[in-house]
């Protein structure tokens, strides 16, 4: 692989969801990968269900994206090549220390929300139809919840934006552990619960089909695929960190 033709720079469209981005990933994962296979990757950090979206109208090569069920229905219907996963973390539910619905001492997530609910508690969503926000909606319906209500706001912003805004407002939110661990320095909202099953979150590629969109830069796609499940790629994924701590974990392969 190389420079395209008459000499122009090869460039791949990445359309990804902006916790790769806000935690810094990105910036760990991609110069190596450009500069192997000369190439520039234009990143469109955006909301899963959006990514999704480009994908479908061919404007984006290679999604990044953590909403498993819509990412299988996304290749099933054939704009996908291969849906492979390659790394995973978490999402925690985040607050104020004073934790006033008394969500830190629900016995799952589930009930967190409940008790949130419950107190009219100032809750932050994304509401972007993003994988956070799709996970968010899953705990309210298993929690019985229809989230409505002055105490509930959607913002339709990115996962780093919605910290900053839940944080202000002294607000609960739901947040990927990358997310929060970049933007920790700057909050006063903490932890509050984690490690339920609930809240795993697993992240895939998926490569772009050129049987819809010919002009899909699939050669750079498929590349791109290969080296995130490298030994190379997890271990800069392995490798980075925020304050010592690991942001994500690769897969086995």
């Amino acid at each position: 692989m190389g420079v395209g033709e008459g000499g122009v720079e090869a460039r791949l469209t990445l359309a990804t969801t902006t916790s790769t981005e806000n935690s810094g990933l990105l910036e760990e994962l991609l110069p190596p990968f450009e500069k192997k296979h000369n190439v520039v990757v234009d990143v469109i950090a955006v909301g899963t269900g959006q990514a999704l979206a480009l994908g479908r109208t061919g404007d984006a090569d290679v999604l990044l994206v953590h909403a498993p069920e819509l990412e299988e229905e996304f290749v099933s219907e054939g704009y996908g090549v291969e849906r492979v996963t390659f790394m995973h973390n978490d999402f925690v539910l985040t607050g104020p220390p004073d934790d006033p619905a008394g969500a830190a001492g629900a016995r799952d997530v589930p009930e967190a929300f409940m008790r949130i609910a419950d107190a009219n508690a100032s809750f932050v969503s994304r509401g972007d139809s993003s994988g956070t926000h799709l996970k968010e909606l899953e705990i309210w319906s298993q929690a019985g919840v229809d989230p409505e209500g002055r105490w509930y706001r959607e913002v339709g912003q990115g996962m780093g934006e919605v910290m900053t805004i839940a944080n202000d407002q002294r607000a609960y939110t739901l947040v990927d552990r990358g997310t929060y661990l970049s933007y920790r320095a700057d909050l006063d909202s903490i932890v509050l619960l984690e490690g339920d099953e609930i809240l795993f979150n697993p992240y895939a590629v998926i490569a772009v089909n050129p049987e819809l969109h010919p002009h899909a830069e699939i050669e750079y796609a498929l590349a791109l695929v290969e080296y995130l499940v490298s030994q190379e790629g997890r271990n800069r994924i392995a490798e980075f960190t925020v304050d010592g701590e690991q942001l994500f974990f690769p897969d086995r392969q």
